[in-house]
């Protein structure tokens, strides 16, 4: 461009609209001319006092946006900036600049057109609209902009009002964090219903409110945002609509793809291994619970810390991100891989204790039965009924992080020890796993396992083979078992007889002590029987 040019784009800045005004007719006029003169668009951001923030220039069709920084916009608000730009040829808003008003929050955004110097110019505007409304878009014109009779002022602050009515209730009855819980799969309905309902229940246990559900079906992840860019915008725009800042994916991100979405929408990115990871952190008490449960997060992080992130930009300095940003994340890396080695140094002295325990149990001859099952099936509810004790019971997912154990005594001067185990998940992480190898490690010294199924859940069936296929790849397939289904006053009376008579499993109420006879008597058969009386001396020795 011309220097003339350059110099008449800087005088835009002194310019300032009334804010009351969307745009004012001299400002409209200056900018179509100068755009048709430079053969480019031209654009502008302009706050809410109607001070002209950017002005950019694009090319003949158009014009990219400047980089915003991190600047945020407010729980539930819009940015506070209103996009301005010209066309070169006739047309309103287009899809770009929908696409633009929804993912950077603007207040609006106003396409202006001249056809000849010698008639008006023409303004097309668009919006958005809170939940309820039919569309998602309020579009306007073109209409020439003497004719654009709206007040900006009154109309930015009554449309906020009208989104911060559609706030979730019951986030305002509960008092917790929102958040959309997006779902890219390829899996039947009834399958991908079943994986959601448990996203739901992992988010209430972590204290967390799902106020949204967006699923895309795809064969596999988009490599970038996990989902197109079309539903990456319906998210953003269901998230604004309900005043919430935060995404939750529930399948596992790669860092590239939680830092892209982060980026494009501005919210905070939640992927399934962190939602759990946050639930063990919160359900840890014993100091080897917290040990196991840092180890994974920062396994589970260290990866994160290779790309620089959204989070870690202002550490970042020099072209490509020299200097000592890139210094202050290598220290991060290097102090994260230490403490790694220290924790795994910790969980192996845990470890070693837990051995000793279990050999001073074989010396007194004492067969052990552990307690497994997915997480929230009724285990420690169970042990308590069994041995009258008193550990921790909750109706929430993971209430038992670290492995109890307790003595139960039988007739004829025989005893047993009792161990309630952490919970198990569909898909459990790697780096929890790896992490609770400790725990893990009671399962292997169990003469008899028992397997404890919620009866009373719709998905148990799914779960119990979650959790059969888990004993498998822990290779515990051949370890003595028995099933258990609890809550079996609430089992439906057809299902029930149709378990009595396919498997002839122990049906329990794990709160009924009187319920559990069967379930002793099976245990005592299955420990002294001479089927694995053998088996069990040999795990003895």
């Amino acid at each position: 461009m011309k220097s003339n040019q350059v110099k008449a784009l800087e005088r835009i800045y002194r310019r300032k609209i009334p804010a009351t005004d969307v745009l004012t007719q001299d400002l409209a006029r200056f900018l179509c001319l100068l755009s048709r003169e430079i053969g480019r668009q031209v654009g502008l951001f302009v706050d809410r006092k109607g001070q002209v923030e950017n002005v950019f220039v694009g090319d003949s069709d158009r014009i990219v946006l400047p980089d915003f920084g991190r600047m945020r916009a407010g729980r539930g608000r819009f940015r506070g900036l209103r996009l301005i730009h010209t066309h070169l040829h006739e047309g309103g808003v287009d899809e770009d600049d929908l696409t633009d008003l929804t993912l950077l929050r603007l207040d609006m955004v106003v396409a202006i057109t001249l056809e000849a110097e010698d008639m008006p110019v023409q303004v097309s505007l668009a919006h958005l609209l809170p939940e309820g409304s039919d569309n998602r878009y309020y579009k306007l014109g073109p209409v020439p902009v003497d004719k654009l009779d709206l007040n900006f002022q009154e109309m930015i602050d009554s449309l906020e009002a009208e989104f911060a009515k559609t706030r979730d209730e019951q986030l305002v009855a509960q008092k917790l964090p929102g958040a959309i819980l997006v779902h890219a799969d390829n899996l039947p309905q009834k399958e991908a219903e079943s994986r959601i309902q448990e996203m739901e229940d992992l988010a209430q246990t972590a204290g967390l409110a799902i106020v949204g559900v967006v699923r895309q079906r795809r064969k596999k992840p988009d490599p970038k945002y996990v989902v197109g860019k079309g539903k990456l915008e319906e998210i953003l725009f269901k998230a604004m609509q309900k005043g919430v800042e935060t995404i939750l994916f529930g399948t596992d991100l790669r860092a590239s793809q939680a830092r892209a979405v982060t980026e494009v929408t501005d919210l905070k990115v939640i992927d399934r291994t962190m939602l759990i990871l946050d639930i063990f952190a919160q359900r840890a008490k014993t100091r080897a619970g917290k040990v196991q449960v840092e180890l994974a997060q920062l396994r589970y992080a260290l990866p994160r810390l290779v790309a620089k992130n959204t989070m870690m930009s202002r550490l970042t300095g020099g072209i490509g991100g020299r200097g000592p940003g890139e210094t202050k994340l290598e220290v991060n890396r290097r102090r994260a891989r230490k403490r790694i080695r220290d924790l795994q140094e910790d969980i192996e002295k845990i470890s070693r204790r837990r051995a000793l325990r279990r050999k001073r149990r074989n010396e007194k001859n004492l067969p052990v039965v552990a307690l497994v099952g997915y997480t929230n099936a009724g285990k420690s509810t169970l042990l308590n009924t069994l041995t009258q004790s008193d550990v921790l019971t909750e109706d929430k997912l993971f209430a038992t992080l670290d492995p109890t154990s307790r003595r139960l005594r039988f007739p004829r001067d025989r005893e047993i020890i009792i161990t309630d185990t952490v919970g198990f998940l569909h898909e459990l992480p790697e780096d929890l796993v790896r992490a609770f190898k400790a725990t893990l490690e009671e399962l292997y010294e169990a003469h008899l396992i028992v397997h404890v199924v919620d009866g009373a859940d719709p998905r148990f069936e799914e779960k119990q083979e979650s959790v059969e296929r888990i004993l498998v790849d822990m290779e515990l397939a051949e370890t003595p078992r028995i099933t258990v289904y609890n809550k079996f006053d609430k089992i439906n009376e057809s299902v029930r007889k149709e378990h009595f008579r396919r498997n002839a499993d122990v049906l329990i109420s794990a709160l009924d002590a009187q319920t559990t006879r069967p379930l002793l008597a099976r245990i005592e058969t299955e420990i002294w029987s001479e089927k694995y009386g053998p088996e069990i001396a040999e795990k003895r020795r």
